[in-house]
């Protein structure tokens, strides 16, 4: 004769909430990443830390830690408000944190760019070359 194990109902202890959980796996669940892998790499890279302290992938985060992170170039700081391991929709994810990032800074503090070129775009024409000379002239002038 096979005894089923009992299942625990939802008011017994094995389904009290989650007092901590790995970094890697919450900055996934609360969609500061696009995926755990980058998460994990990000605390490896040294971009997240945990009160002030540089986390592993493993360093558990509980309610009320700090966790600062730059990922994807753009620097957070967040909160801790809830504990979740799996990926949530985005309404959802936004309440398991408090965002404590501070706004970029206005378009008029920002340093102006004198010749940007896009990217991979390779050596400037010529036609380019005597616009960006042109730009610099008008730039001394000034």
């Amino acid at each position: 004769m096979h005894v089923h194990p009992i299942i625990p109902s939802p008011g017994t202890a094995h389904w009290a909430p989650m007092e901590s959980t790995r970094v890697d796996r919450w900055l996934w669940a609360v969609r500061l990443t696009k995926t755990r892998a980058d998460a994990a790499a990000a605390c490896r890279g040294g971009h997240v830390r945990v009160n002030d302290t540089p986390a592993k992938p493993a360093t558990p985060v509980r309610p009320g830690d700090t966790v600062r992170t730059r990922v994807y170039e753009i620097p957070r700081i967040v909160e801790v408000a809830k504990v979740i391991e799996k990926r949530v929709g985005a309404p959802v994810a936004v309440t398991c944190y408090v965002d404590h990032t501070p706004p970029p800074p206005p378009p008029e503090e920002r340093p102006a760019a004198v010749a940007v070129r896009d990217r991979g775009a390779g050596r400037p024409t010529k036609r380019d070359r005597r616009m960006i000379d042109a730009l610099r002239e008008r730039a001394g002038e000034e």
